[in-house]
């Protein structure tokens, strides 16, 4: 009976869906909702969302925005998009997942359907054959029809995890079957690069630009409960010789970086030593391990500028407490993997940026300089931070906003989500601080 109301897939974020994979598998058209899905209620389509949009068209989809809104608000977000649209669309209504399908020229059996929301989205994709990815909606509402709503698509999503709890994936089988996905994965990306015309930076300079735009320094050696030293010690190797493949790289306008361009493989035979390395949400040694500290600080030194990142990939930013209990956003949580799972930023602006990193006394220091002084100065700001028991796990849950300030008036200009924060906690619970559980 529930079926009718299952995803074909769950993921906790748009930018979680593997689009390339889709693109193979032949399917040719996306409906999309807004709301809640891609930004939160009421938003205007933030950067990351249009860099989307731009890569999905580039594997060569077509869109449809599909919403219950006025046409004056899905244009107001589709104004640097310009993606085809049906306001009004009273899902589940089969009408309109019909007429959607007509603008694409594409068959249900080519398209799949994402939103937010089961009883509406997922249902009315379902009732006319469309394949459809259920996305953790971005913020709730308490007590409204849609709270009330939301507390029975939680019952069915329940159901839902339960049905497929048992089911493996082949990655998922034993380890020789996770190695042979990650070598197609590998493969996929060397085939990517060599057809996408992606203009990378080369060009080092010894001499530092001018300007400091921002910088930021943490530990390489943790310590605590069941950390393994010896693992910590490989980790600063690590992450010594990955900054220095980058230090000094200029990033020109219109290039965009990529960590594993910039770093090539870690292998023992270029001196990276076996790290920790997060796999299907376990700790486990593995060499080159521990670079997900440095692909972290750069993402920190890139939210605090106007360049744009392009590709994004997180894992918990809970795999330790936080340090003497002070909470600092993006101190952890960017995950990168050899080559597949990279970080990458371009440079649309119409100066130079230098990176530099080096380390130093057990630390990293990490600064991105300019040629030229910036209008502007970036904060983040994180809200409503806590940890949230789920079944038998723990979750650390908060929104991390960006906030872009006029340097001459003060005055916030711009604030832009930048993390739904959903991450399961990988450490003992008894550190979880009790005031911050809700």
């Amino acid at each position: 009976m529930l079926n009718k109301f299952y995803p074909d897939m769950y993921v906790n974020s748009v930018f979680e869906i593997p689009f390339d994979r889709l693109y193979e598998k032949g399917y040719r058209g996306l409906i999309l909702d807004i709301d809640l899905t891609l930004v939160p209620h009421n938003a205007d389509a933030t950067p990351e969302i249009e860099i989307l949009f731009q890569m999905i068209r580039a594997i060569g989809f077509k869109t449809v925005l599909l919403s219950d809104n006025s046409k004056e608000r899905i244009e107001r977000f589709n104004r640097n998009i310009g993606s085809d649209y049906i306001a009004e669309a009273d899902k589940p209504n089969r009408a309109a997942y019909l007429q959607a399908l007509k603008q694409m020229n594409l068959k249900p059996s080519e398209t799949i359907c994402i939103g937010d929301q089961i009883l509406k989205d997922i249902y009315g994709a379902k009732r006319c054959g469309i394949a459809s990815i259920l996305v953790r909606y971005i913020g709730f509402g308490d007590g409204s029809p849609i709270g009330r709503r939301r507390r029975i698509e939680a019952w069915i999503l329940k159901c839902y995890r339960r049905k497929r709890k048992g089911k493996k994936m082949f990655c998922d089988i034993n380890p020789t079957c996770y190695k042979i996905s990650q070598q197609k994965e590998i493969c996929k990306r060397h085939f990517r690069n060599l057809i996408y015309r992606v203009k990378y930076p080369k060009e080092k300079s010894t001499e530092k630009y001018p300007v400091v735009v921002y910088e930021h320094h943490n530990g390489l050696i943790k310590t605590g409960k069941g950390i393994d030293p010896v693992l910590q010690n490989n980790k600063a190797v690590n992450i010594e010789l990955a900054a220095e493949a980058m230090n000094g790289l200029l990033i020109k306008p219109g290039e965009t970086f990529s960590f594993w361009k910039t770093v090539g493989k870690t292998t023992k035979r270029r001196g990276y030593r076996p790290g920790r390395v997060l796999v299907c949400g376990k700790l486990k040694p593995g060499v080159g391990g521990g670079l997900c500290n440095l692909a972290n600080t750069l993402h920190l030194l890139v939210l605090h500028s106007p360049l744009t990142v392009t590709e994004f990939h997180q894992h918990s930013d809970a795999l330790a407490p936080d340090p003497n209990g002070i909470r600092v956003p993006f101190s952890a949580g960017t995950s990168v993997n050899y080559n597949y799972v990279d970080y990458r930023f371009r440079n649309d602006t119409n100066q130079t940026f230098q990176i530099c990193a080096w380390c130093e006394d057990n630390q990293l220091f990490a600064q991105l300089r300019a040629e030229e002084e910036l209008p502007e100065r970036y904060e983040l700001v994180e809200q409503n931070h806590h940890f949230h028991k789920e079944g038998d796990k723990y979750y650390r849950i908060s929104k991390i906003y960006r906030h872009i300030i006029d340097k001459q008036s003060g005055d916030v200009v711009a604030k832009r989500l930048v993390l739904d924060n959903h991450s399961e906690v990988l450490f003992d619970y008894n550190l979880i601080p009790k005031e911050l559980i809700r």
